[in-house]
């Protein structure tokens, strides 16, 4: 019985013969120029901490005369002298190292003969198995020893030096080896490469092959970096026919995460059926594995919208508490003494209002465009709080907003995340309904980036005797997450809002407040005139090949740089639509990395992990709740330690192990969507035709709206009159308005 056919949670040892792998018939088909070879690790030239890159010496078996031995490089593992590997890769030629084969996927091999069995088990990958020992084995069991240690182990006890808890070890061991390789052989066959295959395998352990044989639709949810392509590849290599319902399942859940990545909270069974078609799945199916993922609870189905379970709670959650929160409270005693203290003669009656509702409302939104005074507002809000004694705590999305906002108050302001307190140990935040936040008042700016789990988390931790002002811009761009909770609750009405809409004097001598405005109303900005300079410039430069572009842009730095007094790193971040494509962040990142921050002279490649080297500009690109580090905060290399590289984020020195690496990425340019929140003193904003697809008015506006001291718009003509033009408004499926009005209407018990 092969290892597929082996009974859920248990491994039934192939036998010896058999091992080259026995999962051969679900080999993923060769790529174009790679090659299936059998060898043997002759040594370990190089291998990484994390053993994702070695650099091995091995010898063909059987061997050849034109190339016996021949270099390996690549992911393989932990791979010790004396193992058998079946490789797949390709030829390259490496400039000062020669020919070499590039690694692509491998499967670990148990060898046959009598001297392969000897190196192998004397190699040291067997613990307690030295290579005397390694000999006395082989002699007295032959080529069944490996058998024999599998299946019968007391019979260990027959070798010299061989007691019975030594016979258990080896035993465990090389049952602990066969295991692993016949798992990872088993994955291999089915296309997955060796990072993804040791990803699967850590997730299920000792269950991975019943798992992944059992459904590797469901494996595309459960495993980061599979997904629904993947999953259908293995499904292939198993023989699952396009119409299983178990494909059906996979492709509802990979329709509803896809969704959820475009921002939206719910998707319908018409949505659902659309996107089917895109995966080649018959859209009949859809109905039938969604009723049967509803039944097990992993998506919940609400009046024909179909959600995942988080969004759903996530949902309910945030509309209980802001209608809970919105209700008129009690008139503080000393009101008139707190609004005298918060107001001055600079406020507007506007303004004025909104302190006054922050006092007699537990919600309230203020929303406004660049110069409406959002930040007086603000000052004057908690002036007025803290007049009564009351205690205000300060919050943003990211660490760059928490500063602005502590310098604007001359308060504390920290992350929403830090706010909230991550508890590792319980893999959650401490301060929830339980355990509210210790603030009479709290005050969330940027406001339009809460996403619908995050403000869950935020809501449930703000007590029902304090109060919440969310402050943000409502015409930027939606959250990168699924939820626009601040565009649906000033959509429902049920919170108290007030928006600012005329722009002081004084903000209006800024060409950028003055671009912004205009860029919402759907007109082309007005560029600082030639020769002057501005509170706030903004100039436009043409250039429309991606060549001519990128020489531009780093004309335009240096130029910046000199006339604004400006850190080309720290001060000044190169914005793009995209990530991909010839004006994309990535191809911009490594043009800007080598201008701003370029390798030493000699070529040296020891100060470097990866991409990153010291001096670099990065960014985080996920929550890391453990390491408390979050999507979108920025940060620079300060050193590199063999694989690991040492970042200092917000103050603090953040270290990157080679399997963190994947969550960073350089930042000399970013896309729009990414800085969110995030304010510079210069941004340099590159359009062009390619980037077509995503240019609209929120984009190009909150862009602009990122800059204190200059933007320079930077590209085609073209683009820009396209992305002004374009007014899209991000719609996206949810239901927060829709309970929030319901909710509202309801009297309170």
């Amino acid at each position: 019985m092969s290892h597929v056919d082996a009974a859920p949670g248990r491994f039934t040892p192939a036998p010896a013969a058999c091992y080259k792998p026995c999962v051969a018939e679900t080999r993923a088909p060769n790529a174009p120029g790679e090659e299936v070879i059998d060898a043997v690790v002759d040594s370990v030239t190089f291998r990484s901490e994390d053993a994702r890159f070695s650099v091995l010496r091995m010898s063909r078996t059987p061997a050849r005369e034109d190339t016996p031995h021949f270099v390996a490089v690549g992911d393989l593992g932990r791979s010790e002298p004396g193992e058998m590997l079946r490789l797949r890769g390709v030829w390259h030629e490496h400039p000062r190292y020669g020919r070499r084969l590039r690694v692509r996927a491998f499967s670990p091999l148990v060898p046959t003969s009598t001297e392969g069995l000897v190196r192998y088990l004397g190699s040291g990958a067997i613990p307690g198995v030295g290579p005397e020992t390694a000999q006395r084995l082989v002699k007295r069991f032959g080529d069944r020893v490996l058998e024999v240690a599998a299946t019968q182990s007391d019979k260990l006890r027959e070798v010299e030096g061989i007691g019975k808890a030594r016979a258990r070890s080896i035993a465990e061991a090389i049952r602990a080896k066969r295991e692993d390789a016949e798992t990872m052989a088993f994955l291999h066959g089915l296309g997955l490469g060796p990072a993804l295959a040791r990803r699967v395998r850590e997730r299920y352990e000792d269950d991975t092959t019943r798992v992944v044989s059992d459904d590797p639709y469901m494996v595309a949810e459960q495993v980061r970096g599979v997904g629904f392509k993947t999953a259908d590849q293995m499904g292939r290599a198993l023989e699952i026919a396009s119409d299983d319902p178990r494909r059906a399942a996979g492709a509802a859940l990979h329709l509803l995460g896809t969704a959820a990545d475009d921002g939206h909270v719910f998707m319908t069974l018409e949505d659902l059926e659309q996107g089917a078609d895109s995966l080649d799945v018959p859209r009949g199916l859809m109905a039938p594995a969604l009723a049967a993922l509803t039944a097990r609870g992993v998506v919940i189905e609400d009046r024909g919208a179909f959600y995942p379970p988080p969004l759903y709670r996530a949902e309910l959650d945030v509309a209980e508490r802001l209608v809970d929160l919105a209700r008129p409270r009690k008139p503080p005693a000393d009101l008139a003494r707190a609004l005298s203290e918060a107001h001055d003669d600079a406020l507007t009656e506007t303004q004025r209002s909104a302190v006054s509702a922050s006092l007699l409302r537990g919600a309230l939104v203020l929303t406004g465009g660049p110069g409406t005074g959002k930040t007086t507002t603000v000052r004057a809000i908690v002036r007025a709080h803290q007049a009564l004694g009351r205690r205000v705590a300060l919050c943003a999305p990211t660490g760059r907003a928490a500063k602005r906002l502590a310098e604007t108050t001359e308060l504390t302001a920290k992350t929403i995340h830090r706010t909230l307190e991550w508890n590792p140990a319980h893999g959650s935040f401490r301060r929830d309904r339980q355990n509210p936040i210790e603030a009479d008042l709290v005050l969330v700016d940027e406001a339009s980036m809460l996403d619908m789990r995050l403000a869950q988390s935020l809501l449930n931790a703000v007590d029902s005797a304090s109060s919440i002002v969310l402050v943000g811009d409502v015409d930027q761009l939606p959250p990168v997450s699924p939820g626009q909770v601040l565009r649906e609750t000033i959509a429902s009405g049920v919170v108290e809002t007030i928006r600012l809409r005329e722009v002081f004097r004084q903000a209006q001598q800024s060409a950028i407040v003055r671009g912004a405005h205009a860029i919402l109303h759907g007109r082309m900005p007005e560029a600082t005139p030639a020769g002057t300079r501005g509170d706030g410039d903004l100039f436009m430069i043409p250039a429309r090949t991606p060549e001519e572009l990128q020489d531009k842009l780093l004309a335009t730095i240096e130029r910046a740089a000199q006339a604004y007094d400006l850190d080309p790193k720290r001060d000044l971040q190169v914005l793009s639509p995209m990530r991909r494509g010839p004006a994309g962040v990535d191809q911009l990142n490594a043009r800007l990395q080598e201008a701003l921050n370029p390798a030493p002279p000699d070529g040296s490649t020891s100060r470097r992990a990866g991409p990153f080297r010291p001096g670099d500009k990065v960014m985080q690109l996920r929550n890391d709740y453990e390491r408390d580090v979050y999507n979108g905060d920025l940060g620079e290399v300060t050193h590199v330690e063999g694989p690991s590289v040492f970042v200092t984020i917000d103050g603090r020195e953040v270290q990157y192990q080679p399997k963190h690496l994947e969550d960073l990425t350089l930042a000399f340019a970013s896309t729009i969507h990414k800085v969110q929140g995030s304010e510079f003193p210069a941004v340099v904003i590159v359009l062009h035709t390619s980037h077509f697809i995503l240019l609209s008015r929120a984009l190009i506006y909150t862009a602009v709206t990122r800059a204190r001291r200059l933007v320079v718009l930077l590209g085609d003509p073209r683009a820009l009159a396209r992305a002004v033009r374009n007014a899209v408004s991000y719609d996206t499926h949810s239901r927060l308005a829709e309970r929030l009005t319901a909710l509202g209407a309801t009297p309170a018990p």
